[in-house]
């Protein structure tokens, strides 16, 4: 410590000392600091605290660290959960993918195994409804064939389809034509035929007066009788429109079924078509309001199948590429590249813009073999991007048939 000498200590503390050192020389100087032999201790500014103050921030740090020390065992444990979530989420994950493979195993497995069976040339019906009574794969024409074989439609024999198939279709072709045409219509073709067969059996073309052909009661579109082929086409015709408005209602989420597109209309007719012939091949019955609801599926199994004997013609597709040569499918720049290819082609224009239609779908077919004939559908009808160059390679490539 230091005596004698005069301290150079912080304002505050200076002034205090000073203060004492003039009151001792008031005094006399009997109190002074050095006299008395008192240490004084020379303090940083930063450090000159009360015993009071110390004591109350030595509180005050022992209360922070008491407040500290929830807020870190809080964090610790929120951390904690964390890092446990993170491993139980990791595990769900893993577990997901692990089922997915699973499923996706039994998908292949169960598919493999229908395609066996309807392959055979004896299929066992018994053992085909045991597979499929827990479902059938999507993709392919498995769902077809499979509900055919089931509701009786095909024969087990694979042998006798392409035949069962050809009769069955001239027998609906042939209750259309019997039963869904106007009378008018109908007698029509009939007089067409009835002239042919005469002028065929004619021995000379001499002409000859015009022949009048009485029309019966029951022929006459203003006859009531119940046995008038009028009568029931009128009768029919309210049937139809029932029909109609229930169908504007089948599915209307699905453009399958519903839209005024050529696409959409299409089906409805169709299925207009069939639902008419059940209820005038059923008068008891006739027609019910959801029978079209019933129909729906059927009809959309049936018109999906993609084998090659049942398919839809490329129209649906091909025609807005033909005609249009491709300027709705692709950007500007795809079809400036394209029909440089196809003006300067050896091949010629129409030529060489059928092998790019052909390339078009070879580029896509693993997507069109593994779809229905709906997703299929929308994907000839929005082709998806693809390398315009190798594209067009593929064109170039095709061998064309010279069978």
């Amino acid at each position: 410590m230091l005596k004698g000498k005069k301290l150079k200590l912080p304002d505050r503390l200076g002034s205090l000392v000073a203060g004492f050192e003039d009151k001792d020389e008031d005094s006399g100087g009997s109190g002074s600091v050095s006299e008395l032999g008192e240490e004084l201790e020379i303090l940083q500014p930063t450090g000159f605290r009360s015993d009071r103050e110390s004591e109350t921030d030595d509180d005050h740090d022992h209360n922070e660290v008491q407040e500290e020390e929830p807020m870190v065992k809080r964090k610790m444990k929120v951390d904690a959960e964390l890092e446990h979530n993170g491993r139980q989420l990791r595990h769900e994950k893993d577990g997901l993918s692990h089922i997915s493979v699973i499923k996706t195993i039994e998908v292949d497995e169960k598919r493999s195994d229908i395609e066996y069976e309807i392959s055979q040339k004896e299929i066992n019906l018994e053992k085909l409804q045991r597979i499929v009574s827990t479902g059938i794969p999507e993709g392919g024409n498995l769902r077809a064939t499979v509900w055919k074989l089931i509701l009786g439609y095909l024969p087990p024999s694979r042998d006798l389809w392409e035949k069962e198939l050809s009769e069955n279709r001239k027998k609906y072709a042939k209750l259309k034509e019997e039963l869904l045409l106007t009378p008018s219509e109908l007698a029509r073709m009939k007089e067409e035929a009835f002239q042919s067969n005469k002028h065929n059996n004619a021995h000379n073309d001499t002409a000859g007066p015009l022949i009048r052909h009485e029309i019966s009661h029951e022929d006459h579109p203003l006859s009531l009788g119940k046995a008038s082929v009028w009568h029931q086409y009128f009768e029919h015709t309210e049937i139809a429109e029932q029909i109609d408005r229930d169908l504007q209602r089948t599915h209307p989420e699905m453009k399958f079924f519903s839209g005024e597109s050529s696409f959409g209309r299409k089906h409805r007719e169709s299925m207009r078509n069939v639902l008419l012939l059940f209820s005038k091949l059923n008068p008891a019955i006739r027609y019910v309001q959801g029978m079209n609801e019933v129909l729906a599926p059927l009809y959309y199994v049936f018109s999906t199948d993609t084998d090659e004997k049942n398919a839809v013609k490329p129209q649906y597709y091909g025609f807005r590429w033909i005609t249009l040569l491709l300027t709705q499918e692709f950007n500007l720049q795809s079809i400036l590249r394209i029909w440089d290819s196809l003006i300067s082609s050896p091949f010629g224009i129409q030529e060489m813009l059928l092998r790019v239609c052909c390339a078009m779908l070879l580029c896509v077919k693993s997507r069109l073999l593994s779809g229905d004939f709906a997703a299929n559908l929308k994907l000839l009808q929005h082709y998806p991007e693809i390398n315009i160059e190798h594209l067009l390679q593929v064109a170039q490539d095709l061998t064309p048939d010279t069978s």
